[in-house]
């Protein structure tokens, strides 16, 4: 391939045919073979093959919607950051010297172990992660699995 200091259009420009041999031939998208993609079964069935070889068909498996149901998650993090919010809203409440929390009436399926846990936390849902079990049993709280 040749580098070219200057586009070669620059020096088409001025010409009746631009390079393209008769003027009819710079129209539209004749010569092209279509616009785009047209021609893709066709007259650029060789490219498609060559550049786009994953096109057409189909690939891979789309679960259905019943089957993988969307799971809503909260960190316990989080829950221990809003806990005065929650105190005060009547979402959670404080027994003895630990606070209990419900994720479940919160609308969180599982509770998940990002942030920092700095009081004793006890809280229900319905799945945790590892390390959320792990952070709540460090500062004195529990993790109890099930509820609505």
């Amino acid at each position: 391939m040749v580098v070219r200091r200057r586009r070669k259009i620059r020096g088409l420009r001025g010409s009746r045919t631009v390079g393209r041999g008769c003027a009819k031939r710079g129209r539209g998208s004749g010569e092209k073979g279509g616009k785009g993609l047209s021609g893709g079964h066709k007259q650029k069935w060789s490219y498609i093959l060559r550049y786009m070889p994953e096109y057409f068909g189909k690939h891979g498996f789309v679960r259905p919607a019943e089957v993988s149901a969307a799971v809503s998650a909260i960190n316990v993090g989080d829950i221990d950051e809003h806990l005065d919010k929650l105190v005060s809203a009547g979402a959670a409440r404080r027994e003895e010297n630990k606070f209990v929390v419900d994720a479940t009436k919160l609308g969180f399926d599982k509770v998940l172990g990002g942030g920092k846990v700095t009081r004793p936390i006890e809280v229900t849902a319905k799945e945790f992660s590892a390390s959320a079990k792990r952070k709540l049993e460090e500062a004195g709280g529990k993790a109890v699995a099930g509820g609505a």
